[in-house]
């Protein structure tokens, strides 16, 4: 949670990287075909390729923005607030299977827990 919007994504970029490019083999990447299933073909190849060359800054950056917001609730809290429908709507697609509060402090899993209570 923060009102850098920017700097929110920066901070989950690397994480979504090593799970998008480097968790398993190339043909067995359980989040890479995530990513591609929900729309992100040429973005999860990109990110995998880079990252299995060792490239791991570069696959970073090419976590698109769109797939970041899709996957996860960040921002300033009235945009978390926003985004909880849209990510219980993907949550349904099985698209996403949990809500992991990683990094949160008090602030934003009291602004998550109000908003689903």
């Amino acid at each position: 949670m923060g009102t850098d919007l920017a700097r929110c994504r920066d901070a989950l970029r690397p994480g979504l990287a090593l799970y998008i490019g480097g968790m398993g083999a190339r043909t067995a990447n359980f989040y890479n075909d995530l990513a591609r299933r929900i729309g992100y073909e040429a973005a999860a190849a990109r990110i995998q390729d880079l990252f299995l060359d060792g490239k791991r800054e570069a696959a970073a950056a090419a976590v698109p923005d769109a797939l970041i917001d899709e996957v996860s609730l960040i921002g300033p809290p009235d945009r978390i607030r926003d985004r909880l429908q849209a990510w219980q709507d993907i949550a349904k697609k099985r698209w996403v299977g949990s809500l992991v509060l990683a990094g949160a402090d008090a602030a934003a899993m009291r602004v998550i827990a109000e908003a689903v209570l």
